[in-house]
């Protein structure tokens, strides 16, 4: 299987489905899963699943720009790093966002395996503000 056809559709379902219902990602994550938030540790599905449909914001759109991977330990992981522009619903600037993770194959399904960083930036008079996910 390419790696890069497998790391793009995995990013295109994680994505759509933090855009349509961020409860939806529970499946993708492991308890041993890992989500750094501003400096914050969190881990476990339900716990990171519970930061995500906390954020401040209800509706957004993710459009990527990148996505490169490469094969990760002898059983079919994959490192994934994305970029890409957050529109958020009401706001006229998308944010730059960057995440990376790690993922694992159990069979046919990929999911998130210990490791899942994400920043967004925004630029505004000259000034980037960087959330560390």
């Amino acid at each position: 299987m390419d790696p890069d056809a497998v790391s793009k559709a995995f990013v295109e379902h994680y994505y759509s489905t933090f855009d349509a219902n961020r409860a939806g990602l529970a499946n993708l994550y492991q308890e041993a899963s890992m989500l750094t938030f501003e400096g914050q540790k969190i881990q476990g599905s339900q716990n990171i699943v519970a930061k995500l449909t906390s954020l401040p914001f209800q509706q957004c759109k993710h459009s990527i720009s990148t996505v490169d991977c490469q094969p990760s330990g002898p059983a079919g992981g994959m490192l994934v790093f994305v970029s890409g522009n957050l529109q958020l619903s009401g706001e006229q600037h998308a944010l730059k966002f960057s995440q990376c993770g790690i993922t694992t194959k159990k069979e046919i399904e990929i999911e998130m395996e210990m490791a899942d960083v994400l920043r967004i930036g925004e630029c505004l008079r000259g000034k980037t503000f960087v959330l560390l996910f």
